[in-house]
């Protein structure tokens, strides 16, 4: 009986000892490997993922808390795949965070039923549908970031009862309808709100200025938000940015609080709003537009008696007989052309001179003389103005001291031609360097013009904008004088100049700098020059890199300015016509210049739209970050074919080819930049919609590229 009994009790023990390596796992972990398995992983970010663990809280991505898993982080790692319904089993669940992954479909009902959620972090995936109405139970919920996937639906009403919200962010959506009843007062914590590119409609809810804790920019844009604009949401902080714009909305702005003192660029694209800070006045029966008391009183004749005729004129107007008019038309007419004889006579006895005579002699270096006119004596200023050709050259910035003849007799180096003139590097005898522009000899007829043009331009004052210093103008002769920028143009730096042998491309650190500063300068132009400017001709080329690499957009009005001084540009500012992709791509085999370049950045309506728009300059500068990510031209060779960068990316997109594919080879080192450069080409993306309205301010790039800089740091 006892050699019995000692191979069956060695039996147990050895099922008792093995026991804990079959069934070790604990229920928490066995959900999480259904979520391993429902999801492909490239980069083995699971790989520490196994069963033979007694729970999962040292696997990567998990947090415990007391055994108990209470966060699940794997962001960016290219996960492929759909959420399994049993992630809501997992009760003392807190935070979950998939962002900019591949993960798709619907979100499970079920996830809801972790109830203790507080964040739902899933931008940058391709989920679609609705958002399920179950999103009522997570009453703990403090941040629901869905943007940049494909939901759709109406917002559920259950929404509202997510009281605790403190984030929430569903941009570049498809999301439909009107927004909740409640939305505006349902949320009293909540801090971030962020509604832009979907197609919600209806009105804005009249109780939104309730949501007093509001921080940073409320974005409804790119909507389909109708009627008008609440006036409490001037209620909202004053430091708050109510971005409105592109919607469908009418009537006439609130000027109360937050609303006030805002420029126009809020409330862009609502073409049925009107009154300041737009320059459309609304008309005088518009609800809720100024009363007519609040405008200066005008006087005003008495009401004319009607005169039986039913025409309601007085008999007064009709003093004058018809005789009288004509009498009174044709004196005017005689007193007009006696006033041109007078004119003509003492232009020709008094200021008559030899026309062949070289009146203007400086653009020679020296001093010509001409006769005065006396007939129309104007003082000192004035004649400046009108006859400056026989000046010196003129100043635009206080700090410039030096004069023409120091110009003329300085070193100087040629830095580059094309249709619209060469330019120069000047150093001076003191070691200022100057960049001087020589536009051409073209004639003289539109000196105003010109003068009113380049004063203008000379006014902008930005650390990302090259500075116009000075100018000249003569018959033979028209410089411009700028600030020279010692580190070449964004172009060089990208693919390097031809011929050179050595080449030290960007870091990546370099490249967000660049595009920053680009980035600032446009908004700059946009928004706070005196004339809401359009560059109109954006490209690398043209933007210039100084000391330490910060970028200086350059050529600001250039075509313009060669235009009206008589030269015969042949770029001018984004109007001239595309060419033909054969001979574009023969010259781009040849060299790197400004004129071979501009076709490729610009927006696609710059062919048929005559106005330039703000949104060209969003294009070209999208197009501008796709180059400087891809470290390709503008024209991508295909085989035997030719697209340009923008349909390149696309079709790597559509394709899902690896970002290494796209990345400039420069930049293959620096992988621990992915999430950012990721983020940077979806910029880019929206930056190059060939839609307009749908593409973002330079405004809400720059914005993008802040809190992009801010979450890496």
């Amino acid at each position: 009986m006892s050699s019995f009994l000692i191979p069956l009790l060695f039996f147990l023990l050895c099922c008792n000892s093995l026991a804990p390596l079959v069934y070790s796992l604990n229920a928490e972990g066995s959900v999480l490997l259904t979520l391993k398995h429902s999801l492909q992983d490239p980069q083995g970010s699971m790989a520490t993922w196994n069963s033979s663990h007694d729970n999962p809280c040292s696997w990567n991505g998990i947090t415990c808390k007391d055994q108990t898993v209470v966060s699940i982080s794997i962001p960016k790692r290219k996960l492929y795949g759909s959420l399994p319904s049993t992630l809501g089993s997992l009760s003392q669940l807190r935070h979950l965070n998939f962002r900019n992954n591949m993960l798709f479909g619907t979100l499970p009902t079920q996830l809801f039923q972790a109830q203790g959620l507080q964040s739902l972090v899933l931008y940058g995936n391709s989920f679609s549908g609705p958002l399920p109405t179950e999103i009522q139970n997570l009453r703990y919920l403090q941040t629901l970031d869905l943007s940049q996937n494909f939901f759709n639906g109406s917002l559920p009403a259950t929404i509202v009862q997510c009281k605790r919200l403190r984030t929430l962010v569903l941009s570049r959506n498809n999301f439909t309808g009107t927004l909740p009843i409640g939305f505006g007062t349902s949320f009293p914590s909540l801090e971030k709100l962020d509604l832009s590119f979907n197609q919600f409609n209806g009105s804005i809810p009249a109780n939104m200025g309730n949501l007093t804790s509001l921080q940073g920019t409320v974005d409804l844009s790119h909507n389909h938000f109708s009627g008008s604009i609440p006036a409490s949401l001037g209620n909202l902080p004053e430091k708050v940015y109510i971005d409105l714009t592109y919607n469908n909305l009418n009537g006439p702005i609130p000027q109360n609080g937050a609303l006030m003192n805002r420029g126009p660029t809020a409330f862009i694209g609502n073409p049925g709003l009107c009154g300041p800070p737009l320059k459309n006045p609304c008309a005088p029966d518009t609800p809720g537009a100024s009363s007519p008391s609040s405008f200066p009183f005008m006087p005003h004749n008495e009401s004319p008696q009607d005169n039986g005729n039913g025409s309601g004129k007085s008999e007064k107007t009709k003093g004058l007989t018809k005789g009288a008019v004509v009498g009174i038309v044709v004196g005017d007419v005689i007193g007009i052309c006696l006033l041109g004889l007078l004119f003509s006579y003492c232009y020709s006895r008094v200021c008559g001179f030899d026309q062949d005579q070289d009146v203007i002699g400086v653009s020679k270096g020296r001093k010509g003389s001409s006769k005065e006119c006396f007939c129309f004596l104007k003082d000192e200023s004035e004649a400046l103005s009108d006859h400056v050709e026989q000046y010196d050259l003129v100043p635009l910035d206080s700090q410039v001291a030096f004069d023409l003849d120091e110009l003329l007799k300085a070193s100087a180096f040629v830095l580059g031609k094309s249709g619209i003139g060469i330019m120069y590097k000047v150093v001076l005898e003191d070691g200022l360097a100057l960049a001087v522009r020589r536009l051409g000899e073209g004639g003289s007829q539109r000196f105003k013009e010109f003068q009113t043009e380049v004063e203008a331009i000379g006014k902008l004052r930005h650390p990302n904008i090259v500075t116009l210093r000075a100018y000249y103008w003569s018959v033979d002769e028209k410089l411009l004088i700028y600030d020279y920028i010692p580190n070449g143009s964004l172009a060089a730096a990208i693919h390097g100049k031809p011929g050179l042998v050595t080449f030290r491309p960007l870091s990546w650190s370099y490249r967000m700098k660049i595009m920053k500063g680009t980035a600032k300068g446009l908004v700059y132009l946009h928004e706070f020059s005196p004339k809401k400017y359009v560059h109109g001709d954006l490209k690398p080329s043209n933007i210039l890199l100084g000391h330490n690499m910060e970028p200086h957009i350059s050529d600001f009005g250039l075509g313009r300015l060669a235009n009206i001084a008589g030269g015969s540009p042949t770029v001018q500012s984004s109007r001239v016509a595309a060419e033909k992709p054969q001979e574009r791509q023969k010259s781009l085999s040849v060299e790197l210049t400004p004129n071979i370049l501009g076709n490729g950045y610009q927006a696609p309506e710059t062919l048929k739209v005559v106005k330039p728009s703000q949104k060209w300059d969003v294009y070209s500068y999208g197009v501008i970050l796709l180059e400087i990510i891809s470290g390709r031209l503008p024209i991508v060779q295909v085989g035997n074919s030719e697209m340009d960068l923008v349909q390149w990316i696309q079709f790597c997109i559509e394709e899902k080819k690896p970002l290494s594919d796209v990345l400039d080879p420069c930049l293959a080192e620096e992988a621990d930049k992915e999430e950012e450069i990721i983020a940077v080409l979806k910029i880019a993306m929206a930056c190059v919609l060939s839609s307009p309205e749908k593409r973002p301010t330079m405004r809400h790039v720059l914005d993008a590229l802040d809190r992009l800089c801010v979450s890496s740091d």
